[in-house]
Parts: structure tokens; C-alpha cells; sequence
């Protein structure tokens, strides 16, 4: 099995609900087998007539089998309602959770449990298995509790937004280990790197970019003493046809099946080595808010406070200049990777436009370039300043009160409310 298919099984396992509740029926069916034999083995008898057992055990596993349908059903739907009000994008994230797998698993293990226990009952009841049958259904009934009111909370948007940013800084802080110290040299282009006629690798699949085996292609390179380039970027899609990779030099041998099998893709785009998919997901929460549809921009400024702290940490990393050197210094992997400017143009330009009639979102913003001009290290101003410039003759475009345009460019960390006078000694 190659790094791609090891990717999508890992990548499929994580996002599916339904694995963990099938193997939950297979460990059901192996646990009343077992429970039965050894009761039958030891003589343990419940006490409970037989005909009071078939009808207690058809009540649970009815009942039980309702909770699954009615669960399946409040997720779907409220899946459904969060892509609506916020963004579709946010859906795979329902489907991640553990607690949601985990307690869909115990309801799909103790209907199969109780049902198949009611078929072995014949001229005695197990005891200790209609125990696990009946308790097992009372830890339904909490766990129900507990995820409709995990559901609720979960697609709220202060918690969605916070969700979305805790993955983001996962991601930010695997991809930029190293924190900014001093300004870095710019990278070396290809032509300095190496002087040979590059082979073109083509796709034969479409799809977006979801992550590549940076490992593999230096092993890759070095093997075969050549320079890799991936051209896409992780998140670009890529159609049939388009360029995946660029070989210069090397010893021949180095197969295309090789090099496609170290890049994955598939259908949308995923967070694992894709930090800007973090923004894009809270920018399209923030823009949604701010269409006429919805007119929510408090939604925005949530949004807003996530970015906020994202770029912070963002900036304050060295990210990186999309070389990769195999063990004796040499560099054999050269890929793309996003700037300081991409995440700062991803962060505030749809928002800027969506929210300029938004006092509100208007002094967000620009708490937001504030403090970030402040904090940063001054290698990152020269774009924020640029950006608190188009803020600032966007304010006067839109706004042409002069006490409108006096509020619009006050920043503020709250949006509307938020007070900077300074405290009383």
C-alpha cells in the first residue's frame, strides 16, 4: 500500500460515522454469544419469567432503534442548518467528533445486543446478559441527553468559530514549528537550485490538493539524485491534464506512478497541511453573516476574533521557504507554500468588502490591523498598513456622516462597546 492510499484509508476513517458502528454490531453479537455460554455453562438464571423477558427486551430494542433513527435524523438536520447559516465546509467537522461516533456506536451496540438476546431466550433467561441489555439502555437515554445538547452547542456560532480555530492553530503550529526570529533570506528559484531541463509530471485525476508526502519525495529525490518541484499548492485544485510535478536531472528510473502516489487529492479540501483552509472557513462563516440574507454581523465579529489570534500566531512563525534538503544539506524538494500576505489578504479582504457597511465590523477590523502592527514583528507591517490605508478610505467611501466616519475609524476589540479609556490609577 503507497503513502496515497494509506492517506485516503486514514482520511476515511476519520471522517466516516458509520465504521465504528458497524464494528459495534459485530462486538454486540460476539458479547451475547459469549455472555449466553457462559451463563448457560454456569447456570445463572434471571429470576424474570421468560415471557416478561421477550417483552422487555422488545421494548429496548424498539426503543433503541428509535434513538437511532431519531439521532440520525437531529443530525442530518442540523447539518443541514449549519452549512445553511454558516458554511458548508463546516459539515466534515460534525462527522470528526469522537463524542458523536462514540455515542452512535452505543446505540447501534445495545439494539443489537437486546434484539439478539430476545431471539436466544427460549425456556430460561440469562441473567447477567438482560442486565447489560437493560442498564445498557438507561446509558442510551443519558447519552441522548448529552448529544442533542452537544449538537445544540456545537453549531452555535460562537462554538463552531472556536472549533474552527482550535484545528487551525493545530495545523499552524505542525506546519510552522519555528518561531520568526530574524528576517530569512528569500528563496533560491529554481534556476539557481539546478540548471537542467525539468520532466513534466501530468494528473491523470482531478481534485483539490489535500496534502503530499514531503518525506517520500526527498527520499525520492535523493535516491535518484534529482530535484523535485510540486507545482500545485496544497489546497489548489487540480484538473487532468495540469502539471504535478517538475524533475530536474536525477538518473532516470524515478517512475510517474511513484511521484503521483506521494500527493493525495480528493473533493474538498482538508486541514492537515492546509493552514489557509482555517481562514477560508471562517472568512465564508463571516461573509455568510454579512450577506442581506442574513444580516448578522455580531457573527462576524466572532468570526473575526478567531482570525484575529490566528494571524497572530501566524505571524509571529517563521513560515518557511518551501525548500526541503535531504540529510547532507542538499536540496531535493522545492514546493509552494503560503506568505505572510496570503494569510493577511485571505483574512480581511472579503470581509472589508462584505462588511463595509458595518460600523460594527468596520472597528473589528481595525482593532484587528492595530493591534497585529503592534504585536508583530516589524517585517510584518508593510502589508497590514496597507490594509488599514483600504480601510480607511473604505470607511470614507461608505460613511458620509463625519461622526459615522469618526466611530467607523476607532477601533474596537468588540465591535460596538468596547471602551479604551485608559483605567484610573
Amino acid at each position: 500500500m503507497n503513502w496515497r492510499q494509506r492517506y485516503h484509508l486514514r482520511l476515511y476513517f476519520r471522517n466516516s460515522l458509520w465504521i465504528l458502528s458497524a464494528l459495534s454490531i459485530v462486538a454486540a453479537l460476539i458479547a451475547v454469544s459469549q455472555l449466553s455460554r457462559y451463563e448457560l455453562a454456569a447456570g445463572s438464571v434471571s429470576a424474570i419469567g421468560t415471557e416478561s423477558m421477550r417483552a422487555i427486551m422488545s421494548t429496548i430494542a424498539g426503543s433503541t432503534f428509535t434513538l437511532v433513527v431519531l439521532v440520525s435524523s437531529a443530525l442530518l438536520l442540523a447539518v443541514q442548518l449549519a452549512g445553511a447559516q454558516l458554511t458548508p465546509r463546516i459539515i466534515a467537522m460534525v462527522y470528526r467528533s469522537p463524542y458523536m461516533k462514540s455515542a452512535f456506536a452505543v446505540f447501534v451496540f445495545i439494539f443489537t445486543f437486546s434484539a439478539a438476546l430476545l431471539l436466544r431466550i427460549g425456556d430460561s433467561t440469562p441473567r447477567v446478559a438482560s442486565y447489560v441489555a437493560a442498564y445498557g439502555f438507561l446509558l442510551c437515554l443519558v447519552l441522548f441527553i448529552f448529544f442533542i445538547d452537544n449538537v445544540g452547542k456545537m453549531l452555535r456560532p460562537s462554538s463552531a468559530v472556536r472549533e474552527v480555530a482550535k484545528l487551525g492553530r493545530t495545523v499552524i503550529r505542525a506546519s510552522y514549528p519555528v518561531h520568526l526570529k530574524a528576517d530569512a533570506a528569500p528563496p533560491l528559484p529554481i534556476k539557481k537550485i539546478t540548471a537542467a531541463e525539468p520532466r513534466t509530471v501530468l494528473s491523470t485525476v482531478d481534485g483539490a490538493v489535500l496534502a503530499f508526502d514531503m518525506i517520500g519525495l526527498v527520499n525520492l529525490a535523493q535516491r535518484y539524485d534529482c530535484v523535485i518541484e510540486l507545482v500545485p499548492e496544497v489546497g489548489q485544485f487540480v484538473a487532468v491534464g495540469d502539471p504535478l510535478f517538475r524533475v530536474y536531472g536525477g538518473r532516470g528510473g524515478l517512475s510517474d506512478t511513484v511521484l503521483r502516489n506521494s500527493i493525495a487529492k480528493g473533493s474538498e479540501r482538508t486541514l492537515e497541511q492546509d493552514p489557509l483552509f482555517a481562514f477560508r472557513i471562517l472568512v465564508d462563516i463571516a461573509s455568510k453573516a454579512l450577506s442581506p440574507a442574513i444580516n448578522d454581523p455580531t457573527t462576524a465579529v466572532l468570526a473575526l476574533d478567531q482570525i484575529h489570534h490566528l494571524l497572530r500566531d501566524v505571524g509571529k512563525r517563521h513560515l518557511g521557504d518551501g525548500r526541503a534538503s535531504d540529510k547532507n544539506g542538499g536540496i531535493r524538494l522545492v514546493y509552494r507554500r503560503p506568505n505572510w500576505e496570503d494569510f493577511v489578504q485571505l483574512a480581511t479582504t472579503e470581509i472589508r468588502h462584505y462588511g463595509r457597511d458595518s460600523i460594527q465590523v468596520q472597528r473589528r477590523l481595525r482593532a484587528m490591523v492595530e493591534d497585529l502592527i503592534e504585536t508583530l514583528p516589524p517585517r510584518r507591517a508593510p502589508i497590514l498598513k496597507d490594509e488599514m490605508a483600504l480601510l480607511t478610505s473604505s470607511t470614507k467611501r461608505t460613511f458620509h456622516d463625519l461622526a459615522d466616519q469618526a466611530l467607523a475609524e476607532t477601533g474596537d476589540l468588540q465591535g460596538i462597546g468596547g471602551s479604551y479609556d485608559e483605567l484610573d490609577n
